[in-house]
């Protein structure tokens, strides 16, 4: 299997979002914030094929972390942060998705607040997500399955497009 290639946006993307969200919520309480983010969270886009999803909890990352493992969510400390526990889960690649990634953050913090930013940048904009659909097919190209190489390539992009998000939130708070 091939780590860095893009594939073309699929329905199945919202349906396993929607069924590891409610695996989540039977595990969590009402706390947690629970959003679809990065590329399969918007429609048309493509990618990789992973489910990204950042659940938001206001503090106890650990007591959170114990409940994901024992569900098969891998935990990646090597790609985790103080402000973010990283997870991931495999799948069956021939539906389309490889895999779900669990980004564990606080809510409204600023991994929340990028992640979601993006998202919403890009939802509200479509010829933005043409320009990103060109350079994720370009990163793979350049990559070559280096997923350093591919995040590097894509970073000022997706920095400038968080930073548009952040200044229509504050235009439309004003």
């Amino acid at each position: 299997m091939e780590k860095y290639v893009f594939r073309e946006a699929s329905g199945e993307y919202s349906k396993y979002f929607e069924a590891e969200k409610l695996k989540l919520l039977d595990l969590f309480d009402d706390s947690v914030k629970i959003e679809h983010v990065g590329s399969t969270a918007i429609p048309g886009l493509g990618g990789k094929g992973i489910v990204d999803i950042v659940v938001g909890v206001e503090s106890g990352f650990e007591s959170f972390k114990k409940k994901l493992e024992p569900i098969g969510y891998l935990f990646r400390e090597h790609v985790s942060s103080d402000d973010r526990l990283f997870f991931r889960k495999e799948y069956d690649e021939e539906r389309g998705v490889r895999r779900v990634h669990v980004h564990l953050v606080t809510f409204e913090g600023n991994e929340w607040v990028n992640l979601t930013a993006f998202r919403d940048y890009l939802l509200k904009h479509p010829e933005t997500i043409e320009a990103y659909v060109a350079l994720k097919k370009k990163a793979v190209k350049v990559a070559q399955g280096e997923g350093e190489v591919y995040r590097d390539f894509k970073k000022e992009f997706i920095l400038e497009v968080i930073e548009k998000e952040l200044i229509e939130r504050k235009k439309n708070k004003e």
